[in-house]
């Protein structure tokens, strides 16, 4: 009897693994990703919360920059970058009686251009984290900056005390700490200026800003309409096909690309690495930042979120299909990254390897994630890269030398 329960134990085991092999045999693929050409990066960094992934991913450009050029690689400080947008920022709300969007998102030209007027230093010597948190948590400062900058804009006094703009600044000393006039770089000591000069060897004339829509005309600069363009930066408006060329001829060419895009469709998933755009559903979904992603319970990120089985069919972006999502709210400008690489999937679609600021431990591709070519060409908002990194045609139509 025992040999017989025996036999059938074994019977029913080798028949329950080739059900599985079978049912294995129906299991989805997956993505499957082949690299193509990458350009070197330094590390993931997490910009926690905090609404400043704006200076994160221009900055990882930049040191992406420093890298190709064969300076250090170094982790440039943030919270430097945000300290200085924040007080300038504060200085045009005034002037524009608080009609203004004032708050802790940027674009990004933002880091590119405070090293240009203030310079830059390495988070060594500037952390921006004076609270008693081990990471960036920004939600105390944003709403005391805010109240602030209310109460002086009601001008209660009937003028502007000389010192308005003292007091804003001791706010951020408070918070993110004051802005070291010196420090010590590997046994020596530089001003943030000296710092640029020095180590960085970084030229923000180098730097070109581009966009592509229809509203305005192509090969043309025009100021970006968008709430974070708080500077009122000038965009080169490229048609979407030159705006993909420069993408491809940069990172082909060992240039990154500061990119700025919206990441609130239902086909981004940064849990699962990916960012897509189904054929059949290119609904946008609200929320954008990873800080408002938080806040839904797991049962709505799992509603929201898009079924990420195989690689399929995507949309066939055009100009006038990116231009529609715009003029309706649908892209927006929601976060900013770094593109630093191209590869394909198994089916040989191209997508773009992007580098993230939401940390390691949240997808299997530490930090990064992969975004289709349509997604790319559908949800791009704004992107830097070096002038040198521009198609020779494209710069002689800009008049870029």
């Amino acid at each position: 009897m025992k040999k017989i329960i025996s036999l059938l134990f074994v019977c029913a085991l080798v028949l329950n693994l080739n059900a599985q092999e079978k049912a294995d045999t129906t299991k989805p693929e997956g993505y499957k990703f082949t690299m193509e050409k990458q350009v070197k990066t330094t590390s993931v960094k997490n910009q926690y919360r905090s609404g400043t992934c704006w200076s994160f991913s221009s900055l990882g450009f930049i040191e992406s920059e420093m890298i190709r050029i064969g300076k250090d690689s170094v982790d440039l400080s943030d919270m430097f970058a945000v300290y200085h947008v924040y007080s300038d920022k504060a200085v045009k709300d005034v002037r524009m009686h608080g009609e203004f969007n004032f708050g802790g998102g940027g674009a990004v030209n933002d880091p590119i251009d405070v090293i240009a007027k203030y310079g830059m230093v390495p988070e060594s010597a500037y952390s921006g984290i004076n609270y008693g948190e081990e990471n960036h948590v920004h939600g105390e400062m944003d709403e005391v900056l805010k109240d602030y900058m209310e109460g002086v804009i009601k001008n209660k006094n009937k003028k502007l005390s000389p010192v308005w703009h003292k007091g804003f600044d001791g706010i951020l000393n408070a918070y993110l700490g004051e802005i070291p006039e010196k420090f010590t770089y590997k046994n020596k000591e530089y001003t943030p200026k000296t710092y640029v000069k020095k180590v960085m060897g970084i030229n923000p004339d180098d730097y070109v800003y581009i966009t592509s829509f229809s509203h305005h005309p192509f090969y043309k600069p025009f100021i970006l309409e968008v709430p974070d363009n708080w500077s009122y930066k000038e965009f080169y408006n490229l048609p979407l096909d030159d705006m993909q060329k420069v993408i491809d001829n940069a990172i082909n060419n060992g240039y990154s690309v500061g990119w700025a895009s919206d990441v609130s469709e239902k086909g981004f998933s940064f849990r699962d690495g990916l960012a897509i755009v189904p054929e059949k559903d290119i609904a946008n979904m609200s929320d954008s930042e990873r800080s408002k992603w938080e806040k839904l319970s797991a049962r709505e990120k799992s509603a929201k979120l898009y079924k990420f089985k195989k690689p399929g069919k995507e949309k066939v972006i055009t100009q006038k299909i990116r231009q529609e999502a715009f003029d309706n709210y649908e892209t927006t400008d929601d976060h900013g990254m770094q593109i630093a690489g191209i590869a394909k999937d198994q089916n040989g679609t191209k997508y773009y390897y992007v580098k993230n600021s939401w940390g390691l431990g949240y997808n299997g591709y530490d930090g990064y994630f992969y975004a289709s070519e349509s997604f790319v060409r559908y949800k791009t908002m704004s992107m830097v890269v070096n002038k040198n990194a521009l198609p020779k045609d494209i710069a002689k139509k800009l008049g870029i030398k």
